[in-house]
């Protein structure tokens, strides 16, 4: 597969151009990677976050996900999370829910994820982490009560999404009076406007937003090599896969570094 393949898959599912295609197209894609990209040492499917300081601190173990691990640490610094019931939509293989339930002691850790594939790979990679369990469901209609959750976390995954104002809503929903609502995804520059708007729901108030464009190319350069390891060993889908990891030269790390695409960091609370 090459890259006007992926390039292709890009414009099927570009948020908002073909709704009804994209849940479906994204879902068969993710299934597929699970089965091509099966190592037990890889729990996360995000492009990642370096910050510019001091590192955060990591057990040993943990040190060769430390680029990945930072785009969720940078999502819930400073939220209470201890005793906190947190839902993480989009959890993919699971990685990111197991660092939240291991260094950040919430009450309960749920991941939520599409692809039913998914969750089985994310259940074997995180059995031994006690708080934390996996379920599939729907961004746009979760499985779960009104005022379910403390804190909801959604990490580059709604670009996913075919109806991302409903998913807002159920963000809302399920999130209780006070509630954090932490988001990282990225976008074409030009449609910044649209997330905006997309992501205005009433009772959700923006708290903070930032640009972390060059801490995603900072992970993706730290990464590099080992992504780059694990491709050549497969003939299969090689230069699919070198687009859609954000390897160097790739038109998503290209974009990324000349600001045509824009990676941001939100918080909202609810009201109450």
């Amino acid at each position: 597969m090459s890259s006007r393949l992926f390039s292709r898959v890009l414009d099927v599912t570009t948020p908002g151009r073909y709704p009804r295609a994209q849940k479906w197209v994204w879902r068969r894609v993710y299934n597929v990677l699970n089965r091509f990209w099966s190592d037990g040492d890889w729990r996360f499917m995000n492009y990642g976050y370096l910050p510019f300081g001091e590192p955060f601190p990591l057990n040993a173990d943990d040190e060769p996900e430390r680029a990945f691990i930072g785009l969720y640490q940078q999502a819930v610094e400073g939220l209470p999370i201890g005793g906190a019931r947190v839902l993480e939509i989009g959890s993919g293989r699971g990685g990111g829910s197991r660092y939240i339930a291991r260094y950040h002691g919430p009450a309960s850790m749920t991941g939520l994820d599409y692809s039913p594939d998914t969750v089985k790979r994310a259940q074997s990679l995180n059995g031994d982490t006690p708080v934390l369990t996996f379920e599939t469901g729907d961004a746009e209609a979760l499985p779960f009560a009104d005022g379910s959750f403390d804190i909801i976390v959604n990490i580059e995954s709604s670009h996913c999404y075919g109806n991302v104002p409903a998913f807002a809503r159920e963000v809302e929903r399920v999130l209780k009076p006070g509630g954090w609502f932490t988001f990282a995804d990225m976008r074409p520059k030009n449609q910044l406007k649209i997330l905006n708007d997309q992501l205005t729901v009433p009772g959700l108030e923006l708290v903070e937003r930032k640009n972390i464009s060059k801490n995603v190319v900072g992970a993706l350069d730290a990464a590099d090599a080992r992504k780059r390891q694990r491709i050549e060993r497969s003939w299969f889908m090689k230069r699919f896969m070198k687009e859609f990891s954000g390897s160097r030269g790739s038109q998503l790390y290209k974009g990324l570094s000349n600001g045509q695409i824009v990676y941001e960091a939100r918080r909202y609370r609810k009201e109450g």
